[in-house]
């Protein structure tokens, strides 16, 4: 019987046609192939090692974007959907050519990484944010058009920043989140680095990153009820909920993450909010069959323009909350400040 670590191994070793197959969207970039996330959208953020060199193995990746890390193992569960190791690993050998004669065992519930110690680097982050009011992170939502906040964000004035491809660190200003899995456990956290004067994201390459535990987790706001409100970005489900401000949110930060959102079990209607692009309306679809498989009703809701966020400053809250009462119906009133009218 094959070990997680013998396949990772032996995928590894053909790590360059690996990524051609599984990560066709990419390019190749010397020893590396670069592409936008784990699930092989087009793009730079992630780097796929390809071969040995300096100490470091092939086979073993970084997004930039996110901070995670994995090994091509991570890649064939992102890219397939697969939340159970075995297939994961039926999927490794029928690449590799392997009879897949026995079933190997889960050794954990998913293939999420193993982060422990940057869950905690996260976790001691967090514990030294303070709450956003007066402060300019509330400026920069605010800034936007937001006025739905939440215990999940706090201002911290001096997270350190480096440069994706640089060695210096420097304290910079910050919004945090909170990442959570569905028992309520702190996985990780969201940073983006603010322009403070400006009241706006930070002029730096990749201002927005993870560390931590995203896979299957995400920034969640508002009570616990049977319907759930799922997007991709903060600000896009914060100006989500700006127009129905008391429907309980999960921002899963990206479009590959939302696709694998795990779902809390007292959720029995799932709205998804996807970006207007390719990515955001592939991973609604995803996780809508997921959602639609476990026998949870779903309702999938897109913008006028890029994200809600461009749909709020552009058009405004009445606007946006009259295309949800006629796409949604009648029960998105609940969610609703009282007076609210369409326009």
């Amino acid at each position: 019987m094959e070990s997680a670590s013998d396949l990772a191994e032996a995928l590894a070793a053909r790590a360059e046609p690996f990524c051609r197959a599984y990560l066709p969207d990419g390019t190749l970039q010397g020893d590396y192939w670069a592409v936008g996330d784990a699930t092989g959208t087009p793009g730079q953020s992630m780097r796929v090692r390809l071969a040995d060199r300096g100490g470091r193995s092939a086979g073993k990746w970084r997004d930039y974007a996110t901070a995670e890390f994995g090994d091509l193992l991570d890649i064939i569960a992102h890219v397939k959907g697969l939340s159970d190791f075995a297939d994961v690993a039926s999927e490794a050998r029928a690449f590799l050519g392997h009879p897949d004669a026995q079933r190997v065992e889960p050794s954990a519930k998913t293939p999420a990484i193993q982060q422990s110690d940057l869950q905690e680097k996260a976790r001691r982050l967090l514990g030294t944010g303070k709450p956003i009011a007066g402060t300019p992170v509330e400026a920069y939502l605010k800034n936007r058009g937001i006025r739905r906040f939440g215990r999940a964000l706090a201002w911290h004035p001096n997270v350190f920043y480096r440069a994706p491809r640089g060695s210096k660190m420097s304290p910079e200003p910050a919004m945090l989140a909170s990442i959570t899995d569905n028992a309520g456990r702190t996985t990780g956290v969201a940073r983006t680095w603010l322009d403070v004067e400006r009241r706006c994201v930070a002029d730096l390459e990749d201002p927005k990153r993870v560390m931590g535990t995203l896979y299957g987790n995400a920034v969640r706001f508002g009570r616990r009820d049977s319907v759930l409100g799922c997007g991709e970005g903060l600000e896009t489900m914060l100006s989500v909920g700006t127009v129905l401000p008391y429907l309980p949110l999960a921002a899963c930060l990206t479009a590959t993450h939302l696709g694998l959102f795990e779902i809390p079990d007292h959720v029995a209607e799932v709205w998804i909010f996807h970006d207007e692009d390719d990515a955001g309306r592939l991973s609604a679809a995803r996780l809508a069959r997921r959602a639609r498989k476990s026998g949870r009703r779903v309702v999938i809701h897109g913008p006028v323009f890029n994200d809600f966020n461009d749909d709020l400053t552009d058009i405004g809250e009445e606007f946006i909350y009259g295309r949800m009462l006629h796409e949604i119906g009648p029960i998105v009133e609940a969610f609703a400040r009282p007076g609210m009218v369409a326009a």
